[in-house]
């Protein structure tokens, strides 16, 4: 995928396919923060488009913290 220059907008069809292909990249398991490094775009923009094209997002990953009792 070709990078995107940060800030332009994104319509149309080519919103269209670059949600059909986040969404692809996302189902195969990459991070919203690994899609957002390679597309340049942010966090917050493709977390949306995701949102918008109808993917269920993961829970976070990592270590969980756990109240002390």
């Amino acid at each position: 995928m070709a990078e995107l220059k940060k800030g332009t907008r994104v319509t149309g069809g080519e919103r269209d396919r670059l949600a059909a292909d986040l969404r692809r990249k996302y189902d195969g398991g990459e991070s919203i923060r690994a899609l957002a490094s390679s597309t340049g775009r942010s966090y917050g923009f493709v977390h949306r488009m995701l949102s918008e094209s109808g993917v269920t997002l993961r829970g976070r990953g990592g270590a969980t913290r756990r109240k002390h009792s």
